[in-house]
């Protein structure tokens, strides 16, 4: 067997310990549970790197050593989309400065009032603020839409007559960037079976990832905010905001509470 352990000195066991470290670093930033993943398939990789180095096995070692080497790369692909945005946000928030106050309280109001004028004509709406998550991977795009968010456009999307207005509107910061997408439904089995397709969708989606998702019921022309598996329905124009708010920043909102009876 190879003395493997005896070419290793502290500082080679340092340098290791701080590559791992900074690739969970990055990660940490784009996804919290994708890291966490990544951490383990690391560590196991360098263990058996280790094993296969200690029982004599150069070639086996050397593939899992090439693994490792190619990790940061890896990264890079899987989590592409991440990137791309963690770095247009960091961009946007130094170019912008202290006007992106501005642009989150016209966006909330424009969206409130949408949401508002849909109600009060009970047509259906399902909309989707993404906050820090991507959901490339959940979601199936419908038409690509790239512009502000107006109450305006909100109405020409869901009124019925529209080719898309079945599907979820995605909204990112202060842009809508698609429409007529199809989200993953819940699989709950305990959802009251008064929820339609669209709360249905709503619950789906925000299992999955960190989105706040609006609903509005074409029933009762109630509003209900979803994240997090939970749903509160009827909700407080106040707190519809809020919340809007707190999305469109990318901030996380406080954990929710049971969907209340209705």
């Amino acid at each position: 067997m190879a003395p493997v352990f005896d070419s290793f000195t502290p500082l080679d066991i340092l340098d290791k310990i701080l590559v791992f470290g900074l690739v969970y670093a990055c990660t940490l930033i784009l996804r919290r549970e994708a890291a966490f993943r990544l951490l383990a398939v690391l560590t196991a990789l360098y263990g058996a790197e280790l094993s296969s180095t200690f029982l004599g096995l150069p070639s086996t070692a050397s593939f899992f050593h090439l693994l490792l080497l190619s990790a940061p790369i890896i990264v890079s692909l899987i989590f592409q989309s991440d990137i791309k945005r963690a770095l247009y946000s960091f961009w946007k928030s130094h170019k912008a400065g202290d006007g992106d106050g501005i642009d989150v309280s016209t966006t909330v109001d424009e969206l409130s009032k949408g949401l508002h004028e849909l109600a009060e004509r009970r047509i259906g709406a399902l909309i989707v603020i993404i906050r820090q998550m991507s959901i490339d991977h959940l979601v199936e795009i419908g038409t690509e839409i790239d512009a502000k968010v107006t109450s305006e456009l909100i109405n020409s999307i869901f009124l019925p007559y529209s080719p898309i207005h079945d599907g979820a509107v995605i909204i990112q910061r202060e842009k809508i960037t698609s429409a007529g997408c199809i989200l993953p439904l819940s699989q709950n089995p305990d959802i009251s079976k008064s929820f339609g397709t669209r709360h249905r969708a709503a619950l789906g989606i925000s299992e999955q990832t960190d989105v706040l998702v609006l609903v509005v019921s074409e029933e009762t022309g109630k509003i209900s905010i979803v994240h997090e598996g939970k749903i509160t329905y009827d909700a407080d124009p106040a707190e519809i905001r809020r919340l809007s708010r707190k999305a469109i920043e990318g901030r996380r909102a406080p954990r929710a509470t049971a969907p209340p009876e209705h």
